[in-house]
Parts: structure tokens; C-alpha cells; sequence
């Protein structure tokens, strides 16, 4: 097994191959063991590597997981830009391979600094240490793409249980520490000191996962409220014709009404497909409707308004009608989707660069939540669920989870089922109720253990029913949020790179 460590095409393109494991242990085909072997053959295959061979085979690794992880790019990118098949491959292309060199980055700084292949335990800490500093990294840099983290394949595994303690990044920590260690345990062989406390700081995660399971950290603040989540299903083609505006109005509202009452009414990200200035007689009308029931109606709506130098900019927004009040401006923005970056550039040269709605501006950071039937929403539009810190900051003020999608640009990809994935680890995380209402699925209510309690399928027309219920405590991730797990990586990545310096002087 020695030529996994060697230089070469071989290892190269066994570490493309570990990386499209990546996919396979998330949703939805949720293979979680696969997600150890993945992260060990790359934590193998870069033992014994020089600096630039290192970042060859990191961005090898990378490019797998992308290019199998996110491959619905091209959906976006061909069906809904009008972008040629060998264009939109190209893009798709370009995309992950750009995101390969996060990793090609990662694998660079292991063997140039922080390797230490002469003290196993020692070197399985650092590279764990250094795997969540990627997570982390990969959270912000460039506004930041938080996609596929291995965490969330433990959703339904036994590491669940440590999400409401250091949420999706102290599990991916865990992950990368046990395949580590499991690769180092025979070299700990003939060291039975070193052999025992590998053993059980290999043990130790997995054990504190299990025993939390189930373990309620928040609890209720009030009775159950009924939902009604409608999912409009309105083709992505149409959302934004004028022609269609009335149509997709009179569908909202007519759902709406012959639903059961309930006290919380949710709509999709923007299910009002046009500016909210332009709907005040139908959303005055809709707000009657929701106060003669005695309920709050959330809705996604594009919203007009002057900033902070008086400029008229557009924005992602929710806004609430009937027993409640707000409007929440989206923060989070879809590159090329909802902003187009360097937009004198690449404005007019393809249609994928002028999608509709993609002049959006990025909401203030200090917004009130929602306000619906007495408590507080934490609203999410869309990419924000994604965001762990982001949505940790709104969950720890708040009763309710919410979030609204139009996962249509996706297609029928695995897009949005990894997109559900992410906001059911939310849920589980701040231990409280989550509502998510999309325009063509999945709608669904997630409690605060991150399971799914309703569905509605996808693809299709309908009105989701069900409870929740309000919850107040924090759970400790968002008491503490990831500050334990910073000030851990960065003791960790600390030692390993002082001790590495101090064995090479000496």
C-alpha cells in the first residue's frame, strides 16, 4: 500500500476517487462510513509527499468532491442560463476546479509545516486541526461556499449528538481525527502508552455522540402552533413572466385559503414575484385574510428601498402580514444568482450573467427577527441556511427556525435534498423547530432532533400541515457558538507547527 504515498499519477487519481466518496456519505444517499474512508485515503496519500506534490494531490481530492458534490451547477448554468451544453460544462469545470485549490491549499500547508509523521497521535490532532480550519475557511473566504462539510453526513449516524455542542464543524473535527487515527493506530503498536490514548481519544467522540442522542438541551416556550406551508410549484421559466404574475398570485392566495386555518401561513422565497411597492393592495388584501383566521402569513417578496446613502436598491426579502410584523432583508447572496461579481465585466456576455433578479444588494447585519403570533422567527432565504455561524447568531434570539427556497434552479439534481440536509443540521444545532417552504420541494418541518415530522413531495402542488412548537434556552453552540472550536484548531495547528520547527533545528 505504499504507492498511495508515493508521487504520481496512481495516488493522484485514487485521491480524485476519495474525494467523489464525499457525496456518497451526505444526502441522499446518506452511506456515512464512506465519509471515514474518504477522508483517510487522503490523510494516507500525503504522507510522504513534498509541498507541490502535496498540493497536486489536495487539489485532486478537491476536484473529486465538487465535481461529484455539485455538479447541479450545470443545471442552473444550461437550463436556466441559456448557456450551450459545452458552455455550461466548461463553467461547471472551471467552478470545481477553482474550489479544488481550497484543498490544494489545505494539503500544501500539511506537508510544508505541519506534518509530523514521527509522532502519530500528535500528527492525527494536527491534521484534524487542519481539516476544520478548511470547513471554517471555506465558510467565509470569497463570501464563502459551506457546502459538503462531512459532518453533515451524521445526520442519522452516531455522532449526531455532538451538534448541539460544537454544531457541523466539532462532528467534521471528530471525522477527520478518527480516520486519522485509525489510519496511525499500527504505528502506535509498539508503544502500548501511546496505543492506549489513541484508542480512547479515538473512542471518546463517538461515545459522547451516542450517549447525547436524544438529549433535549432547549425546551418549550409555549403551545404548539398549527403550519400551513404551501409549495406553489410554479416552473422556474414562468416565476418571473409578467404574463404569469396574476396566475401565481391567485395560486397563493386560493392554497391559502382552502387550507385548514392554522396559525403560521408560509410561502416560498419570493412566491410574490414582484416588488413589494407593487403588491400593497394584494398583500393588504392577504393580511385581511390572515387576521380573520387569526394567523400570521410569511411570505418571500422582493423588496425596494433606500440604503445608507440614499441609493434605491433591491433586495431578497421576507415579510410578514396578519398577527405579526417585520421584513427581513436577505444577507447571504448566490453569486451570479442574486449578485453578479465584477458585473461591468460580465454583464451581457452570456444570458447566465442576466438571470432575473440578479441585482440583488445584501441586507443590513443588525435586523430585527420576525415577529408571528407572539414570538420570534430567525429567518433564512435560501443559501443562508448553509451558513452554520450565520444561523447560529439569528437561532440564538429566536423561538422558530424558518426558511424559504426556490431550490427550482436545481432541477431534479440531489441539490436540494443535500440543501435539506443542511437545514435539518440547523435544527439539530440550535435545538429548535424548523419550517422550510420552497416553491417545488422539499417543504418540510424538521424538529429540533433535525428529523423530518412532515414532507411534501416534490414536484408537486400542495399545502403542508402540520405543528411546531416554540423553544427557548440555548443549546451550548449557541451559547458558545465556534469560539471553543477556534481557539482549539488554533492551539492545535500552534503546537504542530512549533514542535515541527523545533525537530528540524535539532
Amino acid at each position: 500500500m505504499n504507492w498511495i504515498s508515493r508521487p504520481g499519477w496512481p495516488g493522484n487519481l485514487l485521491a480524485l476517487l476519495a474525494g467523489a466518496l464525499t457525496p456518497l456519505a451526505l444526502a441522499p444517499y446518506d452511506l456515512w462510513p464512506l465519509i471515514l474512508l474518504s477522508i483517510a485515503l487522503l490523510y494516507l496519500g500525503l504522507r510522504a509527499l513534498q509541498p507541490r506534490q502535496a498540493a497536486v494531490r489536495g487539489w485532486c481530492y478537491g476536484f473529486g468532491t465538487f465535481a461529484a458534490g455539485t455538479s447541479w451547477v450545470y443545471v442552473s448554468i444550461h437550463d436556466f442560463g441559456a448557456a450551450s451544453p459545452a458552455l455550461a460544462a466548461s463553467l461547471t469545470l472551471a467552478f470545481v476546479a477553482a474550489l479544488g485549490l481550497l484543498f490544494a491549499l489545505t494539503a500544501w500547508l500539511w506537508a510544508r509545516w505541519l506534518r509530523r509523521n514521527e509522532a502519530p497521535l500528535a500528527d492525527a490532532l494536527a491534521f484534524a486541526a487542519l481539516w476544520l480550519a478548511q470547513e471554517l475557511f471555506r465558510s467565509w473566504f470569497l463570501s464563502g461556499f459551506p457546502w459538503l462539510y462531512a459532518g453533515y453526513s451524521q445526520l442519522n449516524a452516531p455522532l449526531a449528538g455532538l451538534a448541539p455542542l460544537g454544531g457541523v464543524w466539532l462532528i467534521s473535527f471528530a471525522l477527520a481525527l478518527s480516520a486519522a487515527l485509525v489510519v496511525n493506530l499500527p504505528r502506535l503498536r509498539a508503544r502500548p502508552a501511546f496505543l492506549l490514548v489513541g484508542t480512547l481519544v479515538l473512542a471518546t467522540p463517538w461515545l459522547a455522540g451516542l450517549a447525547l442522542q436524544g438529549k433535549a438541551w432547549t425546551e418549550p416556550a409555549g403551545k404548539p402552533l398549527s403550519v400551513a406551508a404551501v409549495q406553489g410549484n410554479v416552473e422556474q421559466n414562468l416565476k418571473w413572466d409578467p404574463a404569469q404574475l396574476n396566475a401565481q398570485l391567485r395560486l397563493y392566495r386560493d392554497l391559502s385559503r382552502q387550507a385548514t386555518r392554522s396559525d403560521l401561513v408560509v410561502w416560498p422565497e419570493t412566491a410574490v414575484p414582484v416588488l413589494k411597492e407593487f403588491a400593497e393592495d394584494y398583500l393588504a388584501d392577504m393580511d385581511k385574510f390572515a387576521k380573520g383566521r387569526q394567523a400570521a402569513l410569511i411570505t418571500g417578496v422582493p423588496v425596494r428601498q433606500l440604503n445608507d446613502r440614499g441609493e434605491k436598491r433591491y433586495y431578497n426579502g421576507i415579510t410578514v402580514a396578519g398577527v405579526g410584523q417585520g421584513t427581513y432583508l436577505k444577507q447571504k447572496l448566490v453569486p451570479f444568482g442574486e449578485y453578479v461579481p465584477l458585473q461591468d465585466v460580465l454583464r451581457g456576455v452570456i444570458a447566465f450573467f442576466d438571470l432575473p433578479m440578479s441585482d440583488f444588494a445584501r441586507g443590513p447585519a443588525d435586523q430585527p427577527l420576525l415577529q408571528a403570533k407572539g414570538y420570534r422567527i430567525a429567518p433564512f432565504i435560501c443559501y443562508e441556511v448553509v451558513y452554520p455561524d450565520f444561523a447560529a447568531d439569528l437561532a440564538a434570539q429566536s423561538h422558530l427556525l424558518l426558511t424559504i427556497s426556490n431550490d427550482a434552479w436545481f432541477g431534479r439534481s440531489i441539490g436540494p435534498l443535500q440543501h435539506l440536509q443542511m437545514a435539518r443540521m440547523r435544527a439539530l444545532e440550535g435545538g429548535r423547530w424548523m419550517i422550510r417552504a420552497t416553491n417545488n420541494g422539499l417543504t418540510a418541518l424538521i424538529d429540533p432532533f433535525g428529523q423530518v415530522t412532515a414532507q411534501l413531495p416534490p414536484f408537486e402542488q400542495g399545502v403542508l400541515l402540520g405543528e411546531v412548537v416554540p423553544m427557548q434556552k440555548l443549546t451550548p453552540y449557541l451559547y458558545w457558538r465556534a469560539w471553543p472550536l477556534l481557539i482549539l484548531c488554533g492551539l492545535l495547528l500552534g503546537w504542530a507547527l512549533l514542535a515541527g520547527r523545533m525537530a528540524k533545528t535539532l
